[in-house]
């Protein structure tokens, strides 16, 4: 099954849809703006961000969280950070006037735009704005107050999975199912800032695929891109990668998102992957099927051999180019009779024998 967001196609068949999330990086309705204008540039299909009131998302103001920080790029030397989840939150919150401004910045630069939600209320905005897409994250996979209000909408339902189990996956999408909202896309989404290697598990991706009847995806949270890479050759349909205006800030997701020069190039390893990956049926192109006789052979004689004689096995030799009679017709040629005199050292033809 496939889904269609904005102009672009998401499912099997289509190219992978590449998303790039700004929602845990940016400081304010600037730094998003330059985020989406990064996004755009480096040729991503959407931005995605995060809404939420931290005032009412963040009931204890001192509960602490844990992540880590680069602080040196040259050794990669990283420190542990902790502090409040409300502080960080907060360094995240734009207004609504803000969303507007920001929704129109990547309207205008021809991106998908879609977000994370906390409540009822946030949900309605993102379908106020004109979003593609609401997404549900991890923690929340199992609010099913949530998932049926924002499914109820009509958009595209992205359901984050983190630490959540195949049931409380399957009981999400029969929630979403029972507003008839069909247009779901589940992501297979480690836990972890950075995610260790361990939890990653990209063949949740096929196994997804296998259970699901709609497009798979996989969200990065490692440094560089060599799971987005296998994530895309697994049969991932969507990869979401978080990206950043200093990866050495001084705040979550920073570490292992991609700074501008590196998003364009981001893409372009995903698009040399999905053109590498090629067709299943083996498909060759009729320069490819011509160039290849230049390094197959042909059948020559050994000696030279009058018109009339009996070819015999050991009188035939094969060599470079493949133009002439092919190995594959050694049995048939041996025993045959030459139609002319052919020197030795000469390719032969099929004109050249007769049975």
């Amino acid at each position: 099954m496939s889904i269609t967001m904005g102009n672009r196609t998401i499912g099997d068949g289509h190219p992978c849809f590449i998303t790039f999330e700004a929602g845990a990086t940016h400081t304010g309705v600037v730094s998003a703006i330059q985020l989406v204008d990064i996004a755009a540039d480096s040729g991503a299909d959407a931005v995605k961000f995060q809404i939420f009131d931290p005032d009412r998302l963040v009931a204890n103001k001192q509960q602490l969280f844990s992540y880590d920080i680069l602080v040196d790029r040259k050794s990669g030397a990283t420190q542990g950070i902790e502090e409040p989840l409300y502080d960080i939150l907060v360094r995240r919150y734009l207004d609504r006037e803000d969303w507007w401004q920001v929704k129109k910045h990547a309207d205008t630069r021809g991106l998908a735009f879609f977000a994370t939600v906390g409540y009822e209320e946030d949900a309605a905005f993102v379908q106020e704005l004109g979003c593609d897409s609401i997404k549900i994250g991890s923690s929340d996979v199992n609010h099913l107050p949530l998932i049926t209000y924002a499914a109820r909408t009509g958009l595209c339902i992205q359901l984050d999975t983190g630490n959540a189990t195949i049931g409380e996956i399957e009981t999400a999408v029969e929630a979403i199912h029972a507003t008839g909202n069909r247009r779901i896309i589940v992501h297979q989404c480690p836990s972890g800032y950075p995610a260790r290697i361990p939890s990653i598990q990209l063949r949740m991706i096929p196994a997804m695929k296998a259970i699901f009847d709609f497009p798979i995806a996989y969200s990065d949270h490692t440094p560089g891109w060599e799971m987005d890479v296998a994530a895309v050759a697994l049969g991932a349909n969507l990869v979401e990668k978080t990206i950043t205006l200093d990866r050495t800030a001084r705040s979550p997701e920073h570490i292992f998102s991609l700074e501008k020069e590196e998003a364009g190039e981001f893409i372009r390893v995903i698009r040399d992957v999905e053109t590498a990956m090629g067709d299943p049926r083996r498909m060759m192109s009729s320069e490819q099927l011509k160039k290849r006789l230049a390094t197959r052979r042909s059948a020559f004689l050994n000696v030279s051999k009058k018109t009339g004689e009996k070819l015999q096995a050991p009188d035939i030799d094969y060599r470079r180019p493949g133009t002439g009679i092919s190995p594959v017709e050694h049995d048939a040629l041996a025993g045959m009779t030459l139609t002319r005199d052919v020197p030795a050292g000469e390719m032969l033809r099929w004109t050249d024998v007769r049975p």
